[in-house]
């Protein structure tokens, strides 16, 4: 989807861009309930109320008073942009310093033949450092912040929203002097140390694309579609006694990973 060249430093590294992740979400169309004919949109301009062509169609932005400034193609062609073709590396910070929360895309890079063998160097020294190479790169016309990090012996280019682009928690109950009493702290961490297993993404499904994709199956074949009863619901009276019911639906569930076994004894005072 992208070619140009990771920068770092002197080094060039000629690169492709591929992206790595899909979504795989069920998609439909809108359609007319009597027929199932496609219902299609037209672009009508809101003063004379004529249909446009895509080709007579600008980007417009609106000041506060309402009136647009028209941008053409052409207008923001003319804009600098640096990092048009390039993954300019900035500098290199540690792993932890890079919130979750600035993530926003991944995408694999694919060396070109000329480049392999600086691409292995920056991939085997990153991977050896424990860092991440932040750099600025242009997408898609709009220059983002970006994270270099090794996956799998693949380089993976990380766009990252800019730091004003993070919204601030801004919550009441944050003012609040919350009492969290010990003995339901030691239970909530007895419970997750019982659920505690290692992250192993390959044991999850998407069960609502699933259901779906079973009611068009069934749609298609026409059978009878039935839903199933709502779950009852259990009272819960207290923190505690969700925690301790919490704890007690674990400990029944079979095959639940001893979390002790192979553990060395804690020593006491």
């Amino acid at each position: 989807m992208w070619r140009g060249e990771i920068s770092f430093g002197l080094v060039m590294i000629p690169i492709r861009l591929y992206a790595a992740t899909e979504h795989r979400d069920v998609s439909f169309r809108q359609v007319h309930r009597e027929d199932g004919g496609r219902i299609r949109f037209r672009r009508v301009c809101s003063i004379d109320g004529d249909e446009v062509p895509y080709s007579d169609v600008a980007k417009g932005y609106e000041l506060p008073n309402g009136e647009m400034v028209v941008l053409t193609d052409e207008d923001l062609a003319e804009l600098p942009l640096p990092t048009a073709h390039s993954i300019e590396v900035l500098h290199f910070s540690p792993v932890d310093q890079v919130d979750p929360i600035m993530w926003e895309r991944s995408y694999y890079t694919e060396p070109e033949p000329q480049g392999i063998r600086a691409y292995a160097l920056l991939r085997d020294a990153l991977e050896r450092s424990g860092m991440v190479a932040v750099a600025k790169v242009a997408l898609r016309n709009r220059e983002t912040l970006a994270a270099l990090r090794t996956r799998d012996g693949v380089l993976v280019l990380v766009t990252l929203m800019w730091p004003d682009e993070v919204r601030v928690p801004d919550f009441e109950f944050l003012e609040e002097d919350v009492e969290v009493r010990s003995q339901e702290l030691k239970m909530a961490a007895s419970l997750i140390d019982s659920m505690t297993v290692d992250f192993d993404p390959s044991q999850y499904t998407d069960q609502y694309r699933e259901a779906v994709e079973e009611l068009v199956e069934a749609k298609i074949e026409g059978h009878e579609v039935t839903a199933p009863p709502p779950p009852p619901e259990k009272p819960v009276t207290s923190l505690a006694d969700a925690l301790q019911a919490s704890l007690a639906a674990v400990g029944e569930k079979p095959g639940r990973r001893d979390i002790g076994a192979g553990r060395k004894p804690r020593r006491t005072a």
